[in-house]
């Protein structure tokens, strides 16, 4: 773990062992994945500001692309007046061209402490209690593959996580698509960069097939909490348009 993580991750790590503690006597062994799930979602309300800040850029990106389309047409052999087009366009709108990205990445460092958090054996030379701790008999620092076979009551737990944050990304490529302006015929290209935005949510699902219990855990709240913000986003949008 690299050295400028440790300090919070270590942080995160009494936190959640504290909510464990405080949990344990109500909920017993479930306590730790309680645990898992309050602090992700307790992590997900902090950088909320920020989520829906993003998913506001994205909006104005999804909004402006028409007319960024156009002047790419029409400047294509002038790079530098497209340039000036472009910025002029943006200042009009008040936004960026990052406006949908740089809140996204400001908020990554957080989500990774705690998914680093979930996945790592040990938490300041020491052993990760948390992950000692399990559900329905499987630890949380299990692997897929570790246990006795995907009929196993281990293999069960997993597919149960695999399934129902499966069934997370399907819904967010859905919601994607409803939240996106219908666009003229696509290029190759963009026929392509749709495909790689269909499929690379799924690659959550495949990241945790290869992580700890805990982690899997983790991902399954966060893409939940994710789906509920586009989802709250969207509607409003939707209601504070038919109310015009």
């Amino acid at each position: 773990m690299s050295s400028i993580l440790r300090v919070p991750v270590g942080i995160a790590y009494h936190l959640v062992f504290a909510f464990t503690s405080f949990l344990t006597p109500a909920l017993g062994g479930a306590a730790a994945v309680a645990a898992i799930v309050l602090f992700t979602v307790a992590v997900r309300l902090i950088v909320m500001p920020l989520s829906l800040r993003g998913l506001r850029g994205q909006a104005v990106q999804a909004r402006l692309a028409p007319q960024l389309q156009d002047l790419r047409k029409r400047h294509a052999k002038e790079p530098e007046r497209l340039q000036r087009e472009m910025t002029a366009l943006y200042k009009r709108e008040g936004t960026s061209m990052f406006a949908g990205l740089t809140p996204f990445l400001l908020q990554w460092p957080l989500l990774s402490v705690v998914y680093l958090l979930f996945r790592s054996a040990q938490v300041g030379g020491k052993t990760n209690a948390l992950l000692t701790r399990g559900v329905f008999g499987v630890p949380l620092g299990g692997h897929w593959l570790s246990g006795a076979g995907p009929v196993s009551v281990h293999g069960l737990v997993f597919l149960a996580v695999f399934a129902l944050l499966a069934g997370l990304c399907w819904l967010s490529v859905r919601l994607a698509k409803l939240m996106t302006p219908a666009q003229p015929a696509a290029t190759d290209g963009a026929g392509a960069t749709g495909a790689l935005i269909r499929v690379l949510p799924y690659l959550t699902v495949v990241i945790a097939a290869f992580a700890p219990l805990a982690a899997g855990i983790y991902l399954l709240v966060s893409t939940g909490w994710a789906l509920a913000e586009r989802t709250f986003f969207w509607r409003t949008g939707r209601s504070a348009h038919s109310n015009q």
